[in-house]
Formats: structure tokens, C-alpha cells, sequence
């Protein structure tokens, strides 16, 4: 009974310590976003967007 249990908490720290550095890995990524230079639907929505001011 006893190895059961202490089994079962190594088990759980393994996992919960694998949580953790999957996570601030995860957090410490860099993201990129694309610019915006030749993106047609911004060029739309902007000409639509004037169009409702007039």
C-alpha cells in the first residue's frame, strides 16, 4: 500500500513539474505578426469605413 502511494505522488509531481515548464515555455515564446502593408481586406474595410462618415 505504502509503494502504491508514494508511487502515485511521484507521478503527480512529474506531471504537475511538466505542466509548469511546458507553460512558461509556452508564455516565454516570441508570437510575430504579419504586417499589414498588402493586406486587401484593410484597404477595403477602410474605403467602406469612409464611405459611412459621408
Amino acid at each position: 500500500m505504502y509503494t502504491i502511494f508514494v508511487v502515485s505522488i511521484i507521478i503527480i509531481i512529474v506531471v504537475l513539474l511538466l505542466a509548469v515548464i511546458t507553460t512558461s515555455k509556452a508564455y516565454s515564446f516570441k508570437h510575430t505578426v504579419d504586417p499589414l502593408d498588402d493586406n486587401p481586406y484593410l484597404n477595403n474595410e477602410n474605403k467602406e469605413d469612409d464611405e459611412k462618415k459621408l
